[in-house]
């Protein structure tokens, strides 16, 4: 059973929105609820409630989720973006239905690029505040959502950041505003890029145990970290070992977002997670031949069969 607090003065004249309630949204709007800050809810497919299982906790968000953004839904104060970067474009009328002036939206997305990805599409006056999502969380088949590590969020340190760390802040979600968040960014893409290595095989966390697996993974991250220094990220030599260990140390049946995507048969987030890399590495005369490669096999397997 949850015990729920009441909302504090502060949280009733903030209006809270989140578009995408998948597994991120999900999570994220049910540790708001936990709080006493329940958001509204926006979506493609309508819910009465969602749900997230976090250990002994099991959290019931009511809904409904809303589907039609031509409804004329409140305007948010501070509004989470959790669709998938593919799905960015068809958010885009929620977008614009949802912010006025001095609304802030925080972007839950994977890659180094949300504030150029989605300030087009939201009007002007509106701060577009990219997130690093540290923490693991998973669909499961009755539609619930499996919460598997500590929820942790970074945010570029800026008064804009201030405002969703405020929201978030009588939740148990850890928010930090980090001064060099480029550095903390490509630390996380370098993790989401040897993810995809995953739907490449179609297999869990288990398979970067394999010694053979493990050393194309450390060459491949190599070249991830040669390209995260000429972006300016301040990454150590031993970042690619430390992201190996740690998928090694994962339970063997630890899945990721790519992965289940590719399971599903929906497109993968393979541009921002791993075609990035390659992109990027071109605009500095950088030589990635594994990264090239890899690339082209995740845009082939998002094509799907055939």
């Amino acid at each position: 059973m949850v015990t729920e607090q009441q909302p504090s003065s502060f949280r009733e004249r903030k209006r809270v929105g989140v578009v995408g309630p998948g597994a991120i949204g999900t999570t994220v709007s049910a540790l708001l609820h936990e709080a006493g800050n329940t958001p509204t809810l926006y979506g493609r497919t309508p819910r009465t409630e969602l749900t997230l299982i976090d250990g002994d906790r099991r959290i019931v968000v009511p809904g409904p989720v809303r589907t039609d953004p031509a409804a004329q839904p409140e305007k948010a104060d501070v509004l989470f973006l959790a669709v998938k970067a593919t799905q960015t474009a068809a958010a885009a009328p929620w977008l614009r239905a949802l912010c006025a002036p001095g609304t802030v939206v925080c972007v839950l997305q994977n890659g180094v690029e949300q504030i150029a990805a989605v300030r087009p599409h939201v009007p002007e006056g509106v701060e577009v505040v990219p997130a690093v999502v540290w923490f693991p969380a998973q669909s499961q088949e009755d539609g619930t959502i499996l919460l598997r590590g500590e929820p942790r969020l970074t945010l570029p340190a800026s008064p804009e950041a201030e405002r969703i760390a405020d929201v978030l802040r009588d939740t148990r979600c850890q928010v930090e505003l980090a001064g060099d968040f480029t550095t903390l960014a490509w630390r996380k893409l370098l993790q989401n890029a040897a993810a995809g290595l995953m739907a490449l095989t179609g297999r869990r966390a288990g398979v970067f145990t394999r010694p053979d697996f493990a050393d194309l993974t450390l060459d491949y991250l190599k070249e991830c970290l040669a390209v995260s220094h000429a972006e300016g990220a301040a990454l150590s030599d031993d970042v690619p070992a430390a992201i190996l260990a740690r998928f090694q140390a994962f339970p063997a049946d630890m899945s990721t977002s790519i992965l289940t995507d590719r399971e599903a048969g929906r497109p993968l987030e393979w541009g921002i997670r791993n075609g990035v890399i390659s992109r990027l590495a071109r605009r500095h005369d950088i030589h990635t031949p594994i990264s090239d490669a890899i690339t082209a096999l995740l845009a082939a397997t998002s094509d799907g069969p055939g």
